[in-house]
């Protein structure tokens, strides 16, 4: 298990592997479908966003209701190819990695050797597991979305596995 922090570095990306399995620490941030729209539009607008992209890594991710005297609810990944029309903007933009389930479109796979990014995915089916794995949880933008609002997560060895690696190698048949 490679251990790695956030903020990533170009060092850290540049040494992971597609298939290497990984542990997580600092800091991720939640976005789906209508958190990532609304970070392309305030992209495109030249406009602030809730955090800054470099070095990140945005989980696609919208958590359950958070049980009393729990830190967050199930937080399992979401299907990643559904964010792919947004996810050039953000890769353009500084965002270092990105963590769901599932294989990417053949834009996204070129964006992130491009881009020097990384593509990781995790358990799915496990959100109740890998709730056990976040420290701490705050919405930091778009509350009006709900589940699906933009969560700063603190994560600590947080289980991933590297399905896409900065010089384009796919753990995933071809595309």
């Amino acid at each position: 298990m490679i251990k790695i922090t956030t903020p990533l570095t170009q060092k850290q990306i540049l040494n992971l592997k597609a298939g290497d399995q990984v542990s997580l620490t600092g800091m991720i941030y939640t976005a789906r479908d209508q958190a990532h729209l609304r970070l392309c539009q305030l992209l495109a607008k030249g406009r602030e966003l809730p955090f800054d992209l470099k070095g990140q890594a945005i989980y696609y991710c919208g958590p359950t209701q958070t049980p009393k005297g729990k830190i967050i609810g199930s937080c399992g990944p979401t299907t990643s190819r559904r964010m792919d029309e947004l996810t050039l903007p953000l890769l353009k933009n500084g965002l270092a990695a990105m963590i769901g389930k599932g294989n990417r479109s053949r834009e996204v796979l070129q964006a992130v050797k491009k881009y020097r990014g990384i593509y990781f995915i995790t358990y799915a089916g496990c959100g109740a597991l890998l709730s056990k794995y976040v420290r701490k949880a705050k919405v930091i933008g778009f509350p009006d979305l709900g589940p699906e609002a933009i969560r700063r997560l603190e994560v600590k060895d947080f289980p991933l596995i590297v399905a896409i690696d900065c010089k384009g190698k796919n753990i995933f048949p071809r595309i």
